[in-house]
C-alpha cells in the first residue's frame, strides 16, 4: 500500500509514546502482541502486532526524516487500519 500524505499528530503521538521491544496490549477488546522498534537515529520506527488467538495483524513503517514530513508506510494494508490501530490501542504501563 502507499504511503499517505497527511499523518494525523495524536497517530505520532502515539507511536513515540509506545515502549520499545515486546509489549501486549488491547485494541477493540482483542489482545495483541506489539513488537516496536527504531532505528539507532531515531528516524525510523517498524511496528509490527499480532492479535493472540486471532488471525489480525498490523504492519508498518514510519519514517521521520529531518527537515521534512513523516511517511508512513504501511506493509501490504491501508494506511487507515494502522492509525486506527495505534490510536486505539492501550498498552498496560
Amino acid at each position: 500500500m502507499d504511503s499517505i500524505p497527511d499523518i494525523p499528530e495524536p497517530f505520532l503521538e502515539r507511536i513515540a509514546a509506545l515502549p520499545l521491544g515486546y509489549s501486549e496490549g488491547l485494541c477493540d477488546g482483542r489482545r495483541y502482541g506489539i513488537t516496536l522498534r527504531a532505528s539507532a537515529d531515531g528516524r525510523r520506527r517498524w511496528l509490527f502486532a499480532e492479535e493472540l488467538g486471532g488471525t489480525d495483524r498490523i504492519s508498518c513503517n514510519l519514517y521521520q526524516p529531518a527537515g521534512r514530513a513523516p511517511l508512513l508506510r504501511p506493509c501490504e494494508m491501508p494506511a487507515t487500519k494502522v492509525i486506527e490501530f495505534v490510536l486505539g490501542l492501550r498498552v498496560p504501563a
